[in-house]
């Protein structure tokens, strides 16, 4: 009896030729320090996608983002 092999048997592989990775690797988004953003204000104002959010500083130093 002749086995046929399987798709764990067999690697698979991207129509290049090159193996598939295994698991997707994450990249970390971009860091941006507070005080850049901020730039002095304790408070600024963010469109995102048609709608303005404010990105605020609390008192204890603390930050609050609303719509």
């Amino acid at each position: 009896m002749t086995q046929r092999p399987t798709s764990h048997d067999t690697p698979v592989e991207h129509p290049a030729g090159m193996p598939a990775d295994p698991a997707p690797r994450s990249v970390p988004p971009p860091m941006l320090d507070s005080r850049t953003v901020l730039q002095g204000r304790s408070s600024v104002a963010i469109e995102h996608n048609g709608a303005v959010y404010r990105l605020q500083t609390t008192r204890q130093g603390k930050l609050i983002l609303t719509k």
